[in-house]
């Protein structure tokens, strides 16, 4: 799991590599704990977000810590702003980030630049942070290490960006695309319109190109889909979240709370 002067290894990367499919797990709650309880109970990736909500930089340093003390990974879907955005869960020891709104070739290439070391980008160096032991790890093995052991997920949930996305595929540094069907909804003017004709070939779409140049479709999903979207060539998917699982288990109670004689 740790070796001094190596990084951390990424299991969704390991997994993924090896043809298998991976499920993550999303928090929106601003706990570690929930991420905590997550990672025990077995997932491979937590999934947290800078995009929405009231999550800082804190709290998803916290967040790292307490999934990696079950070896578990962590994506950031990191706030579309500066590269320090983007790379602060990099060096807080996340496994990965996911940026969202990818809109075309330039908007991708410019992530890659940004979170990559060289030769394929030109990430900002500063090897004093988790993910390179605090300068335990040296300089040439942690740039090397971090291109190879820590993954990049772009969304690409407009309809914009499917017209450059060959040439968006074909990037070095990019290891996920990542279809959000409800922002793509939203940008077609038929939000929640899951069955809408163009969601369905887009979302065809993004495994047949990530397929043809070596990269993982990802989506979201849960469990009634799963096989389906496996199937269909998706192998990182999000299967549930936290707040979702909260409040399906709080209906139930109180569904059979309200059943009880009175």
């Amino acid at each position: 799991m740790y070796q001094y002067g190596v990084m951390r290894k990424s299991k969704v990367l390991a997994k993924l590599r090896a043809g298998k499919v991976v499920c993550s797990f999303k928090t929106n709650l601003d706990s570690a704990r929930a991420t905590e309880i997550a990672a025990m109970a077995g997932f491979e990736c937590i999934w947290t977000c800078l995009e929405h909500g009231p999550n800082d930089i804190s709290l998803i340093e916290r967040q790292i810590n307490a999934a990696k003390a079950w070896d578990t990974d962590v994506m950031v879907r990191v706030a579309r702003g500066s590269y320090s955005d983007y790379i602060h869960p990099l060096e807080l020891d996340a496994a990965g980030i996911m940026v969202p709104h990818v809109m075309s070739l330039e908007d991708a290439k410019n992530v890659v630049r940004m979170t990559r070391f060289a030769p394929i980008g030109r990430r900002a160096v500063d090897s004093g942070f988790a993910d390179a032991q605090y300068c335990n790890v040296d300089l040439a093995t942690y740039t090397r290490e971090a291109n190879e052991q820590r993954f990049v997920a772009i969304q690409i949930e407009d309809p914009e960006p499917l017209a450059d996305l060959d040439a968006i595929a074909e990037l070095d540094g990019i290891d996920i695309i990542f279809f959000g069907p409800g922002d793509f909804s939203h940008g077609l003017g038929a939000p929640g319109q899951w069955n809408h004709p163009k969601i369905a070939e887009a979302r065809q779409r993004i495994v047949q190109v990530a397929k043809a140049h070596g990269k993982v479709a990802g989506t979201v999903g849960n469990p009634g889909n799963l096989k389906e979207l496996v199937a269909m060539g998706y192998r990182f998917i999000n299967v549930g979240g936290d707040v979702i699982t909260l409040r399906e288990h709080c209906r139930k109670l109180v569904e059979a709370v309200d059943r009880q004689p009175s």
